[in-house]
């Protein structure tokens, strides 16, 4: 769920973070997991002991739960440094907002579009597919071929909000 919390530890001198987002996937698909581990468990203890089916079944449980932590340790951040300058974080991917010239939201309905015959193949995309909605950042920057981002969000307004970039 997103956070917004525009407020810093009193005497750190820091980032500002003006919007967080974690991006844990959706509890369906632990269900799934667990369902899975236990089914491959008793296809391994079949005309075997019962030992080996448990066994089979806790390798199966901890790489599903290690997978899912991995793809639930998605993060997506703004944050206002102390020149006053904001920035997107996305992943390991960072971008100032003085290089966005526009920015739009993109709804569910758009989406497929966005991400199929619309894409550009130099634009950079953190696309999560179990979030519904996106985020575009258009980008004016002589020294980066990138033409945009394509951000996925649950709530692209709050976070374009706090990227404060004109909207379209």
């Amino acid at each position: 769920m997103p956070q917004d919390s525009g407020e810093s530890r009193p005497g750190v001198t820091g980032p500002t973070v003006l919007y967080r987002e974690r991006q844990r996937v959706p509890l369906s698909w632990w269900l799934i997991g667990l369902g899975v581990s236990t089914l491959i468990g008793f296809q391994g203890q079949m005309s075997r002991e019962w030992y080996w089916g448990l066994a089979l079944g806790l390798v199966v449980l901890a790489a599903v739960v290690w997978a899912l932590l991995h793809l639930s340790s998605n993060e997506l951040t703004v944050e206002r440094d102390a020149e006053g300058e904001t920035w997107l974080h996305a992943g390991e991917a960072s971008l100032p907002t003085s290089v966005v010239s526009r920015s739009l939201p993109v709804p569910p309905s758009a989406r497929s579009a966005a991400m199929g015959r619309q894409l550009d193949p130099a634009a950079f995309v953190y696309h999560r597919p179990w979030i519904p909605s996106m985020a575009m950042l258009v980008l004016e920057d002589p020294d980066d071929p990138t033409p945009y981002w394509l951000v996925s969000t649950s709530e692209p307004e709050q976070l374009l909000d706090a990227l404060d970039t004109p909207q379209v």
